[in-house]
């Protein structure tokens, strides 16, 4: 099996197993206004073209882009396959972490509370920071650069929507205990800011 077949695959189980799941998860009691949540949406959907569809492939998609801006050696290649595994492997740890509180949109969930310990002691996004780390694995395999604007995209995508979901989420359940989980916990990245 070829590396990039190996990435396609992982990405399509991911992608079937995340859909599947989606049933297990608690009523909505409120999300912000459609509109709101109306850029990180287009950010991401534009990012995904970008990351997959960008590069003028031809018959073998993304991986074989015309704007290559370096090649990638077949033990790297499987070791990006290994990161794309493991980024992913850390969402689903997240989401099986946040239990029945997951939502594909910004929501609160009924009972909704501020989820600390596991993967979201370590940063307030968990699923967010498995994606990027999956999005640029995958972006450097074919090192074309339409997939790495498209992984940049993507991670604008969902800081966009990081943000918008702790803005919802202080005002839903609270300032005091939502600035005091900011406080000790990075937003995106493991030993980044706390307050960012």
């Amino acid at each position: 099996m070829i590396p990039e077949l190996a990435i396609s695959i992982v990405w399509v189980a991911w992608l079937a197993s995340w859909i599947a799941a989606a049933r297990w998860s608690d009523r909505t009691a409120k999300q912000p206004e459609r509109g709101e949540q109306a850029l990180y949406r287009g950010a991401t959907l534009v990012g995904v073209i970008l990351l997959f569809f960008g590069s003028g492939g031809g018959s073998r998609g993304f991986f074989q882009g015309r704007d290559r801006l370096w090649d990638v050696d077949q033990p790297i290649a499987w070791m990006l396959v290994a990161v794309v595994a493991l980024g992913l492997a850390f969402t689903w740890w997240a989401r099986i972490y946040l239990g029945r509180l997951w939502s594909s949109s910004v929501t609160r969930k009924v009972d909704h509370r501020i989820v600390d310990t596991g993967p979201y002691a370590t940063v307030r996004h968990p699923i967010y920071t498995g994606l990027i780390v999956a999005i640029f694995a995958t972006a450097a395999l074919p090192g074309s650069l339409m997939a790495i604007v498209g992984a940049l995209v993507m991670t604008l995508a969902f800081w966009i929507k990081a943000r918008l979901e702790e803005r919802f989420l202080r005002e839903q359940l609270g300032p005091e205990a939502y600035d005091a989980y900011r406080r000790r916990t990075p937003m995106l990245l493991p030993f980044g800011p706390k307050s960012g």
